[in-house]
């Protein structure tokens, strides 16, 4: 049985009628850049997060630039991150010329570790960037504490965690900014590149607005450099569209955890412990994806493959050891946490659609690796 990690066709079929009329819309208003579309994003989304103000950005790469940029953060500043995240999350901090510092993460939820956040802390620290991987908050508690000790900013990377709480607050109204993707594979994306920033503050979200547009403020006139990360509104008005839809979407890759948990709790790879379950330690997990522990995980992986069935390594290499951040000075071993997962860690399939029979393929095909 052929089993996709992702399978995006069923979903668009579902929002077909309200998507061609609204893409045919737009083309014949040739209204493709900002406007009314996108500013109806803005506040879709932003409401949905609960948060005050939302900008739409041209992907969550740039939102977590452009957040760095409002706060003046560069040469000179350090920022502090986790090791195990996409490239994205440190590619920003390096771009504005300020220098990552790692803590690693929790093996639980491969989050930030909160206990080890603020030993990081020194003079030059302006920042912390907890990432929500996989769906799941970071240690908000935590990480909001010693940022109100030391006066940090905090920018969550929120880039697969849209809807995600943590103690009943969604994921981009407890920092500073909120950075979200719609790339296409994430729980709600558009039909290219695209993103978002939240923020409670209006002059911050200003100020990312101007620094989005060339630092425009008003045309042609610029008090400071910005750049080119404007939301298309084609892409913000597909994400509208979707926003009526993700709870529903939500609803059916949580009943798929349940539905793996309960498949998976007859086998003996989970009850020896050679394959582990993902981790719940918060109130609202929107499973972006579904990541294993698994032993002899290169060996899994290839069997998975051999049998039809969509798997992903994320992350294989943890980025305090990948070669462009070697002039940060790590060495493996530094992190270990994050390597250990790097070498453990694999993504089954999760999407809205996966079939009772999808997941029963997936979950007997494991055991059957593992003899059982």
């Amino acid at each position: 049985m052929k089993v996709p990690l992702l399978d995006l066709k069923p979903q668009y079929e579902q929002i077909r009628a309200e998507v061609e009329p609204m893409l045919l819309e737009i083309c014949k208003s040739q209204t493709f850049i900002l406007g009314p579309k996108v500013q109806e994003c803005e506040a879709a989304v932003a409401a949905y997060c609960g948060a005050a103000h939302g900008v739409g950005m041209s992907s969550g790469s740039d939102a977590l630039i452009v957040a760095l940029m409002a706060e003046g953060i560069g040469a000179g500043d350090e920022v502090i991150t986790a090791p195990y995240t996409f490239f994205a999350t440190v590619g920003a901090i390096a771009r504005v010329g300020a220098k990552t510092v790692f803590v690693d993460i929790d093996p639980a939820t491969f989050n930030l570790d909160g206990a080890k956040l603020e030993a990081a802390v020194t003079p030059r620290t302006k920042a912390i960037i907890p990432v929500h991987l996989y769906g799941q908050m970071a240690d908000m508690d935590a990480v909001m504490a010693v940022a109100q000790k030391h006066g940090l900013i905090v920018i969550e990377d929120a880039c697969q965690a849209i809807g995600a709480e943590w103690k009943g607050q969604r994921a981009g109204s407890l920092g500073d900014y909120g950075c979200f993707s719609f790339f296409p594979s994430k729980n709600l994306g558009c039909f290219g590149d695209g993103g978002l920033v939240t923020m409670r503050d209006a002059a911050k979200a200003r100020k990312v607005a101007i620094l989005r547009n060339h630092g425009m403020d008003p045309k042609y006139h610029h008090r400071e450099i910005g750049g080119n990360f404007r939301l298309d509104a084609l892409q913000a008005a597909v994400v509208t569209i979707k926003l009526k839809h993700l709870d529903g979407w939500t609803a059916a890759r949580q009943a798929n955890a349940a539905r793996y948990e309960k498949l998976f709790a007859q086998t003996a790879a989970v009850k020896s412990g050679q394959v582990t379950l993902p981790a719940v330690k918060t109130n609202r997990h929107i499973y972006n994806q579904f990541v294993v522990r698994a032993e002899r995980r290169d060996g899994l992986l290839a069997h998975l493959r051999g049998r039809d069935i969509g798997t992903e390594i994320y992350y294989p290499v943890p980025l305090h050891l990948q070669e462009c951040f070697r002039p940060l000075g790590h060495r493996a071993g530094d992190f270990p946490e994050s390597e250990r997962a790097a070498k453990e860690t694999l993504a089954l399939p999760i999407y809205p659609d996966l079939t009772d029979e999808m997941a029963a393929w997936v979950v007997g095909s494991i055991a059957e690796f593992y003899g059982g």
